[in-house]
């Protein structure tokens, strides 16, 4: 494998545990709020985010590459109303995409076709990604200021249930 892939690719390991941390952190903030739901809705992304990184890690080792493991930063955003929660969580996304998008190209220059295919998944989850990120601030937008909506729209968030990725390696 590439140098600079098997770096990218070793380094988004650290980054998908970084957003699993992010979500955790996201979901103590409404939890401390009285919002169970969206608590819930945040550590199923935590959940997916760390089996993302599984999938990395699993990758490089199928690969019979080296797979080194590094600090995983703490959060370190402070929140001052729901919606700056939501908002970085857009914000992070469209950072993901940008490291996923950036793997892809440096697999491209290359020809690491392999790699490519690897990494279409993840292109197509990144665009589910934000536009969930999205929708959830359209709905805050909409719903946030209104304590009965915002109630209906924690039981909404309440009822999103684990899935685990459907990638085959």
């Amino acid at each position: 494998m590439d140098k600079k892939v098997h770096e990218l690719l070793n380094a988004q390991i650290n980054k998908e545990l970084y957003s699993a941390y992010l979500y955790l952190d996201f979901s103590n903030y409404f939890k401390a709020a009285g919002l169970d739901g969206f608590a819930n809705w945040y550590m199923i992304q935590a959940q997916e985010e760390r089996d993302h990184a599984m999938l990395f890690y699993t990758y490089l080792q199928n690969e019979n590459v080296t797979v080194t493991l590094e600090a995983v930063a703490k959060p370190d955003k402070v929140f001052n109303s729901h919606m700056d929660v939501l908002l970085a969580g857009l914000e992070h996304e469209k950072y993901v995409t940008s490291l996923i998008n950036d793997i892809y190209g440096a697999a491209y220059d290359v020809r690491d076709f392999r790699t490519m295919q690897f990494l279409d998944w993840f292109v197509k989850e990144q665009g589910e990604e934000e536009t969930n990120a999205n929708d959830l601030i359209s709905k805050m937008e909409l719903f946030g200021s209104d304590p009965k909506s915002l109630y209906m729209l924690n039981q909404e968030l309440a009822g999103r249930v684990y899935s685990a990725p459907s990638l085959v390696l």
